[in-house]
């Protein structure tokens, strides 16, 4: 897997984690335990800082970016969907971003709460916890999150990255 410093700026990679090979770590990054990053997964932490929590996955495709003004924070129990979009952005606990999702500067998802599929949650934005963020810009929709949708996603998620490590082989 390409785990890049930049200058000393150097990733930190808890030992539990599970980064795939086909993924892409760069600079300021932290991964806590349990955490799985999927194939083509981006994390860049060039110009700030990205901090992802634990039990945390961030699947295939994604990419995560920061800024030099905001890092991008992304808690524990969280599920960041595949071909996602994170910059400068902070995701609390037990959140969801789905598939397709862009969030943006100094965005703010809360504990619970989820940005749909294709959802695109404009700078400065704040998604409250629990709510469900729709659309393209998005629009909130209070208290609609289903938070065991998130729960049984994320521990599935640290559940294939003990699987993939443990088994995953390159054949050809």
């Amino acid at each position: 897997m390409p785990i890049y410093a930049l200058g000393d700026q150097i990733p930190n990679i808890h030992e539990s984690a599970y980064v795939h090979p086909d993924a892409v770590v760069i600079g300021s990054v932290t991964i806590g335990a349990e955490s799985t990053i999927w194939p083509n997964a981006v994390l860049r932490g060039d110009d700030g800082e990205i901090f992802i929590g634990a039990r945390t996955s961030i699947q295939d495709g994604t990419v995560v970016h920061t800024t030099p003004q905001h890092p991008t924070t992304v808690g524990d129990d969280c599920v960041i969907g595949h071909l996602v979009h994170l910059e400068g952005c902070r995701i609390s606990d037990k959140a969801q971003v789905s598939s397709g999702a862009v969030v943006l500067h100094n965005v703010s998802v809360g504990s619970g709460a989820i940005v749909a599929a294709n959802a695109v949650v404009l700078n400065n934005s704040v998604v409250p916890p629990g709510a469900l963020a729709v659309g393209a810009p998005a629009i909130i929709k209070l208290d609609r999150a289903r938070q065991e949708d998130i729960e049984f996603a994320a521990m599935a998620y640290v559940s294939k990255g003990k699987r993939f490590s443990a088994s995953l082989r390159l054949i050809k």
